[in-house]
């Protein structure tokens, strides 16, 4: 019998803002997963949102992932078998599946406005009736009239034919099996009027072309989850496993935001926290130091256990930071923080995990 091939995992932030904790915390689980497994750890920069991405957000995230030792085995900066890892360099790649879809005719062309969709919700809803998004008036068009409106130039999108009836599901990693109605699964959007692809598409072409095999990310994404399912579905390929991870909540159990404080990486950087303290600090999140007094317990088990630890507390920062500062020093006195040559050594030990790192093949 062959042997598993070795996990790859992948981090993909979108460069609109600073490394936020949640971020991290994503970011480290899938790390903590990739080192345990002997697998590879990728990052990729979601940059298809023109309007939003910026250059000093991209810095901003490669500054935070380097302060806190989460070194990418592919990615920027480091290239790999799977580049380019930033979205806007991968247009080529979406438009050749964007042409697969619509030839199998999984991919329709949509004419509508953002007016005209406002305009036929605004009709719906006074009616009495629920707007689920999109009614499918373009699905509708036969293959020769969306052809004529395209030659004539007329704007349009592309939006995936999904199923009206059944249900979809997965079995999540974190809290297990969830299902959602096809039904209520709209036709989405996939590629935009400007030839950007949607984060929907984009990611799971990116996921299958890089070989992912687990995406562990915040419960935020549950609701994507369902159509990137139906994406996969249409392309004939094998979804890999999914994992969300609760939010990170602020004393008020709401959603952690800058009413809370600091909530980016650099942020809590800058009031003087070590990455080492940041790094158990957000694993804490997803589990407490166990009775043998190790600081970050087995990844699967830590992965899992995080379906019951939501909530952020300060002062749990606070005392891991308190207790770090005392024993900053190494033996060879070299203080633990990224800046140290040893640091990343200094880390994989401390989480009890090996060196060595197997990668498939794209």
């Amino acid at each position: 019998m062959n042997a598993p091939a070795a996990p790859r995992v992948r981090f993909a932030p979108s460069p609109t803002g600073h490394l936020h904790v949640g971020g991290a915390r994503t970011a480290l689980f899938n790390w903590l997963y990739a080192r345990s497994q002997g697998g590879t750890f990728i990052l990729r920069i979601e940059d298809t949102d023109q309007e939003r991405s910026t250059e000093a957000s991209y810095a901003a995230i490669l500054r935070g992932m380097e302060w806190l030792g989460l070194e990418w085995d592919e990615g920027p900066g480091k290239g790999g078998p799977c580049g380019p890892y930033l979205q806007s360099e991968r247009l080529d790649t979406y438009r050749d599946h964007l042409r697969r879809l619509a030839d199998q005719g999984r991919a329709y062309r949509c004419f509508c406005t953002g007016a005209d969709l406002e305009a036929r919700e605004k009709a719906v809803t006074e009616a009495g009736g629920q707007w689920e998004g999109y009614d499918g008036k373009c699905r509708a068009l036969s293959a020769d009239a969306s052809a004529t409106l395209a030659a004539a130039g007329t704007p349009h999108a592309w939006r995936l034919h999904t199923p009206a009836e059944g249900v979809t599901f997965w079995y999540d990693l974190v809290v297990g099996k969830r299902e959602f109605q096809n039904a209520v699964l709209v036709d989405r959007v996939i590629v935009k009027a400007d030839g950007f692809p949607t984060y929907q598409f984009a990611c799971v072409v990116d996921d299958q072309l890089m070989g992912i095999t687990h995406v562990l990310r915040g419960d935020d994404h549950v609701s994507n989850t369902p159509f990137q399912i139906l994406i996969y579905d249409a392309f004939g390929w094998t979804p890999p496993k999914f994992g969300h991870l609760p939010m990170i909540l602020g004393p008020d159990r709401k959603r952690l935001s800058k009413r809370h404080g600091a909530t980016s990486v650099e942020e809590f950087r800058d009031q003087g926290i070590l990455p080492d303290a940041m790094i158990n600090y957000l694993a804490l999140l997803g589990w407490s130091i166990g009775a043998g007094g190790d600081e970050v317990l087995e990844t699967a088990a830590l992965v899992k256990s995080s379906a019951s630890r939501k909530s952020t507390a300060r002062r749990r920062l606070s005392t891991t930071t308190s207790w770090r500062t005392s024993t900053a020093s190494t033996s060879s006195g070299c203080r633990r923080s990224s800046g140290c040559a040893g640091a990343a050594d200094h880390r994989r030990a401390r989480l009890g995990l090996g060196r060595g790192l197997a990668g498939g093949g794209c």
